[in-house]
């Protein structure tokens, strides 16, 4: 086995360990605000890395680059979208009180 597939699997394991105890703490805490923490961190860290050892797994090709791109998306639409989710339920929550 080379040093590359074994870097990559690494990769792939910790991103699944960070997914599943992200998961884990989605279920765990109480409300939507501190169920963002994990979700943000399960997108933002946990699917990049899985799809890094992804890439090692299947060498530098064209295939490769797609999924660098796929992690640059990841990376700019997961924390843009819990902000949005995060304001959007304290504004409800405002609305609610009122």
């Amino acid at each position: 086995m080379d040093i590359i597939q074994i870097i990559g699997w690494a990769f792939i394991y910790f991103g699944l360990f960070v997914v599943f105890s992200g998961s884990v703490g989605m279920m765990r805490f109480p409300d939507i605000f501190s169920r963002l923490h994990p979700a943000g961190v399960t997108d933002s860290l946990g699917a990049p890395m899985v799809i890094m050892g992804c890439i090692m797994q299947s060498g530098f090709n064209l295939v490769s680059l797609k999924l660098s791109i796929l992690i640059l998306l990841i990376l700019i639409t997961s924390p843009t979208a819990c902000h949005a989710l995060a304001k959007a339920a304290y504004w409800d929550e405002i609305q609610s009180k009122s």
